[in-house]
């Protein structure tokens, strides 16, 4: 009788060992779930739908006068899983037989399995937030746009474009706490030159919401008028916007390539501006090709991102290399 051991089971035990590594790390570095609401309730179908109510208006009343009857503004939203990706490896039998440093080989590329998924998920969010702005205008909310080029020469960003952000969230009527600002490192060296900042704070991080390895991965530079301000290198980027203006209204065209620098409210699932659903939980799976001799490993995932309100949401749209 064949005993079944460490021997002749390898394969399986490597399956394991990868599935250990990228369940444990795949966290890590990665989009805190505080920056969108993760929707609970779908769980089936693609397309999930979600009513949503407007505001009520207040009026005048007079003695014997009957009063107007409004409706309230009701619409609809809709999260869709829309991303579904993967990865995949394989070892065969003579590279252990022959190689070396074979393990430390499989554990490599595992482990850029596990950051190709971060950042693939991470670029979608932040292509999700452009997309739920109306490109080419200002996305006024209360009459104060949200969308608009930084008004620096060559749209850089100047320390007043946050500011102005500032006012459009407070008109906005969007809470103190919680906003951050997510920042290429474009914008991180044109702060850095700036002199005289006055309203600066060193270690705010909105009270601890943002998860370790996330704020590890992506540097917080500070908070500048209530802002916590985070760099990324995988920001959207735009097409050209012929008639997109600066904070003052005057038309300043971006050109494609331009970056969409994100401002959002992540105080509670009611005022963040974005959800996600996750359908399948990033998760590997090993196995055993005998016909082929060699061990096979893939990692999959299906995802999607959505927008639930833009009142909470702005842009600044800067130059890629203007500082």
């Amino acid at each position: 009788m064949s005993t079944q051991d460490t021997g002749n089971s390898q394969a399986f035990i490597e399956a394991e060992q990868y599935s250990q590594f990228l369940i444990e790390n795949l966290p890590d570095g990665m989009l805190p779930e505080v920056f969108a609401r993760n929707v609970s309730d779908f769980q089936s179908g693609t397309t999930l739908n979600i009513k949503t109510v407007g505001t009520r208006t207040i009026q005048d009343v007079q003695e014997g006068v009957a009063m107007t009857f409004n409706p309230i503004d009701t619409g609809n939203v809709t999260l869709s899983i829309t991303d579904y990706i993967g990865d995949a490896w394989a070892v065969s039998d003579e590279l252990r037989e022959d190689g070396a440093q074979v393990e430390q080989l499989s554990a490599a590329m595992a482990m850029e399995s596990t950051r190709a998924v971060q950042e693939t998920i991470e670029s979608s969010f932040l292509s999700a937030c452009n997309a739920a702005q109306t490109v080419n205008t200002a996305n006024n909310v209360n009459g104060v746009a949200h969308r608009f080029a930084g008004n620096g020469t060559g749209r850089a960003i100047e320390l007043m474009d946050i500011a102005y952000m500032k006012y459009a969230f407070d008109k906005a009527n969007v809470p103190a706490n919680g906003r951050v600002l997510l920042v290429d490192p474009i914008v991180e060296l044109t702060i850095s030159e700036a002199t005289s900042i006055t309203s600066l704070a060193n270690n705010p991080m909105f009270e601890g919401l943002v998860q370790e390895g996330w704020a590890r991965d992506h540097k917080f530079l500070k908070n500048i008028f209530g802002f916590d301000i985070y760099t990324s290198n995988r920001l959207a980027t735009t097409v050209a916007e012929s008639a997109l203006t600066d904070r003052d209204g005057n038309t300043t065209a971006a050109v494609a390539g331009d970056v969409v620098n994100v401002a959002m409210c992540v105080a509670d699932d009611n005022t963040r501006p974005m959800m996600r659903a996750d359908r399948r939980i990033a998760s590997v799976e090993g196995w055993r090709e005998n016909k082929l001799r060699e061990d096979r490993f893939q990692t999959s995932a299906r995802f999607g991102f959505g927008a639930q309100r833009v009142d909470t949401l702005g842009a600044i749209i800067t130059s890629p290399s203007v500082y």
